[in-house]
């Protein structure tokens, strides 16, 4: 790459660009995959290297920088060039039946509506000139917003180039949404280290927007839907024409196949559309909270105007929140791996959105002191995002005489150990990890979870069988059980039994990173052992690691930090990281030697299907063998391992280059 010249290197970059945003629009926004995510890697690595070495013509919109890594300290205030109202809100027939008819007086005339979901999450402007991203700007008061411009470009449902000539100056308005699969796995990961979970995807899409780090943005991949159109270039008559429109410039919008936009000519079709989404809403992968009704006419919203805070041309329709009322009956506790108390509302079963509930959530100590809650009092429970129901509130006037107020607990309710509540922190902690029964099991059942230990042949229930007969008390003693005490336990054939054992012993392979993981060390995730692993090498030193130390290391807070030397300064955990050691599990990070250096200097390309090895087999022989992987085939590549189906754009090019193309088998020969 040294010797690309600055012109081939220009139009590469551009080709590379546009055909990366072809490639991401197809994915996020039209949901077509036409390549592999290892290829779109390749592509990505590709550009990146060009960038870097050409600067200059590397674009602030180019796709690379949806990947995130920039640090904003502050978030510019920007005034919007048009107010970004809020609608009024309507709850039955009558008050859209009256917005109909007021909007058709003012109009004086018969209108036709469009109906869309009210999706429940931020809402954004994004700005666009002669094609390229400007900036995007939250509503804030609706008069200024802030600059929230880095986190957006991480979003891949938002374009950065448009395509299809739009108009030279174009804003576009809309909602940013956290999807409900990637809510419920990021609140998966905090419970996993015992961080206190998030309440509701908007709240949390809304957060994260603030972020400071636009690489932790671009981990939780918030989606969006743009759906308001502002250009006086774009000379469309209706707004349902400019939703087309966005849609072929590029935009995410909502789909009129997928029935989530009507064209309405009554009140009739616009509470059929209404009716058709109040259940259906609970099968999509993102929250709303109810329709949106417009006039569809663009030149006929202006001539009905605005009110001081909202537009007299749309009106919400809010569906009622899932709710039910029913009675209190006791406050149980939970008992996480790490040990963070968790009190749980025992409902009189109630029908809540088409399941019967019998918990809900109370998060902790303070929530039930805000809400009052006494034994017996009639709740009203809500089902939203969360993960599981919570209480929104109390029927006081139905509060039972001499009701017994819910006081939180201040022993662990499975080992009697005086509670802990840090300074600072949300949650009670039972710190007595070692001899708690459910941190016992907990911890065990996360050091063998697939992210972790990745150990087959045994569960939850398991787990719970040899803790509850005195086979095991820790993850350490896992790799000292015996075929013949597993083999008189109920439901364990001598198969199972080997299955387990091979799965124990097949787990002392597991890289170090994961062990770091598994052990169980609280608020160190997968993400943050990666990075121990990487920067201290081996177990010793991050256990032996100061304060000073920790907190150089990259996204190592203070307390990650404390945490991380809390756990090494506790005996029973040293005692079982040495016994892991004994046993033969991986401690530090394992530097691959080379078994060659017959490839030495040599750049070498695979491409196409192969029969006797993986391609990442053969990568990994390459690397092994001293060689370098190349992305894509170059000029500088010195080999083609070509394989069945080989794309036929690389093979052109490694032709036109006069690269040496070798089979599989005479790549196997080079290194015998």
């Amino acid at each position: 790459m040294q010797n690309v010249d600055e012109k081939t290197a220009q139009q590469e970059i551009e080709s590379l660009s546009n055909l990366i945003s072809d490639y991401n629009h197809k994915y996020y926004v039209l949901n077509i995959s036409e390549v592999s995510d290892y290829e779109f890697d390749m592509l990505l690595e590709k550009l990146q290297k060009l960038e870097e070495q050409f600067p200059q013509f590397a674009s602030d919109n180019s796709p690379t920088k949806r990947v995130g890594g920039d640090v904003t300290d502050k978030f510019p205030k920007v005034k919007h060039a048009s107010r970004m109202l809020s609608l009024s809100n309507s709850y039955n027939k009558e008050e859209i039946s009256e917005f109909c008819r007021r909007a058709e007086e003012l109009a004086g005339r018969q209108l036709e509506y469009i109906c869309e979901l009210k999706y429940d999450g931020v809402a954004i402007s994004v700005v666009y000139e002669n094609g390229e991203f400007v900036r995007a700007v939250t509503r804030g008061d609706g008069e200024t917003g802030e600059d929230v411009s880095a986190n957006v470009k991480t979003i891949k449902s938002i374009p950065l180039k448009l395509r299809n000539n739009p108009p030279a100056h174009l804003e576009v308005r809309g909602e940013i949404f956290f999807p409900l699969d990637k809510f419920k796995a990021l609140n998966k990961e905090r419970e996993d280290i015992g961080e206190p979970l998030y309440a509701n995807p908007r709240n949390t899409a809304s957060g994260t927007l603030k972020l400071q780090d636009s690489a932790v943005v671009a981990k939780r991949s918030l989606d969006s839907y743009l759906y308001y159109v502002i250009s006086d270039e774009a000379d469309i008559a209706k707004h349902s024409d400019r939703l087309e429109y966005a849609s072929k410039w590029g935009f995410k919008t909502p789909s009129k196949e997928k029935n989530m936009v009507g064209i309405c000519s009554s009140i009739n079709d616009i509470m059929d559309f209404i009716s058709y989404w109040e259940d259906r809403r609970l099968d999509l992968p993102f929250e709303i909270d109810g329709i949106v009704i417009k006039v569809n006419d663009i030149n006929i919203q202006e001539e009905i105007g605005y009110t001081a805070k909202s537009p007299r041309w749309a009106i919400a329709y809010k569906y009622k929140a899932l709710a039910a009322s029913t009675i209190l009956e006791s406050v149980s506790y939970q008992v996480g791996r790490t040990g963070a108390i968790t009190p749980v509302a025992n409902l009189k079963p109630v029908l809540l959105a088409g399941t019967t509930v019998k918990r809900a959530s109370l998060h902790n100590q303070d929530q039930i002191e805000k809400l009052d809650l006494h034994i017996g009092d009639s709740v009203l429970v809500e089902k939203g995002g969360e993960i599981i129901p919570k209480i929104t509130g109390v029927e006081l006037d139905k509060r039972p005489m001499g009701a017994v107020k819910v006081e939180f607990i201040t022993r662990c309710p499975d080992c009697d150990s005086v509670l802990e509540r840090a300074e600072g922190e949300a949650q009670h902690f039972c710190n007595n990890d070692a001899f708690c029964p459910p941190q016992i099991k907990g911890k065990i059942d996360h050091f063998i979870s697939r992210k972790a230990m990745n150990i087959d042949g045994i569960g939850t229930e398991t787990i719970d069988v040899l803790v509850d007969k005195g086979l095991i008390s820790n993850y350490a003693d896992l790799y000292t059980l015996k075929k013949e005490d597993l083999l008189e336990l109920d439901r364990m054939a001598e198969k199972s039994v080997n299955n387990l054992l091979d799965g124990v012993e097949a787990s002392k392979q597991i890289p170090f990173e994961r062990v770091l993981f598994a052990i169980g060390i609280r608020y160190v995730g997968e993400t943050v052992a990666k990075k121990l692993a990487k920067h201290f090498k081996n177990m010793d030193a991050v256990r032996n690691a100061d304060f000073e130390t920790l907190i150089t290391v990259d996204e190592i807070g203070d307390k990650i930090a404390e945490s991380i030397m809390h756990y090494f300064q506790q005996e029973e955990h040293q005692s079982i990281v040495d016994r892991l050691r004994e046993y033969g599990l991986q401690m530090e990070i394992v530097e691959q030697a080379l078994q060659s250096n017959v490839l030495d200097g040599l750049t070498i390309v695979v491409s196409g299907v192969f029969h006797k090895v993986s391609r990442n087999e053969l990568k990994a022989l390459i690397e092994g063998n001293g060689g370098k992987v190349g992305s894509s085939v170059s000029s500088k590549t010195d080999y083609l391992v070509r394989g069945d189906n080989m794309g036929p754009s690389k093979l052109k090019k490694a032709e036109d280059l006069g690269i040496k193309m070798i089979t599989e088998d005479e790549f196997l020969e080079m290194i015998a």
